[in-house]
């Protein structure tokens, strides 16, 4: 009898949501903060699953994880602001990616909105809108909303988000990286 080589088992696959999760933390994508005023006060979270839907009416889309917390409260809203953040929003864009973190402080410098909502003057761009779907997807959730209203801020490079990090653009368009590793925003 002659001495086989041993069988090579294949290793583990990874799971289709491993694969998944590493796929898109190689895609940069903007980041923006959704805020609300709820009946406990006001609300907000960051998000980096925002997209374009529809030019005519206008629409947008973003993800939540759970319709709890701060994404319950914009979810309960009539209308909530989607702030798209400049590379000088890192610490804000942190500050709302986690629970527990100051929210709403009078050095981020939000004010109010005629309709209610807290607004950030500084922000780039701010889109005023109020859900028309909320689609249930796993442990998530997929907000469809029309856009009612769009503010126009001062312009600055946007704030990205890219491999588990914040990252901007630097003068020649290329990217730097602008924060340390932490977990993904909703």
């Amino acid at each position: 009898m002659t001495d086989a080589p041993p069988v090579a088992f294949p290793a583990e696959p990874p799971s289709l949501a491993k694969s998944f999760k590493d796929a898109f933390r190689h895609h940069a994508s903007g980041v923006a903060i959704v805020t609300a005023g709820a009946e406990r006060g006001p609300v907000g979270l960051t998000v980096s699953s925002l997209a374009s839907v529809a030019v005519d009416p206008p629409a947008l889309s973003f993800s939540v994880t759970r319709a709890t917390g701060s994404a319950g409260g914009i979810l309960d809203a009539d209308s909530f602001v989607v702030h798209l953040l400049a590379d000088r929003h890192i610490d804000l864009a942190e500050a709302f990616a986690h629970s527990g973190r100051s929210r709403f402080t009078p050095e981020q410098g939000w004010s109010r909105l005629a309709t209610g909502e807290p607004f950030l003057p500084d922000a780039p761009a701010a889109l005023r809108a109020k859900a028309l779907h909320v689609v249930p997807v796993g442990s998530s959730s997929l907000v469809i909303a029309e856009v009612l209203e769009v503010i126009v801020g001062p312009p600055a490079p946007p704030l990205l988000y890219q491999d588990r990090r914040y990252r901007r653009l630097d003068g020649d368009g290329d990217t730097t990286d602008a924060t340390r590793d932490r977990e993904s925003p909703e």
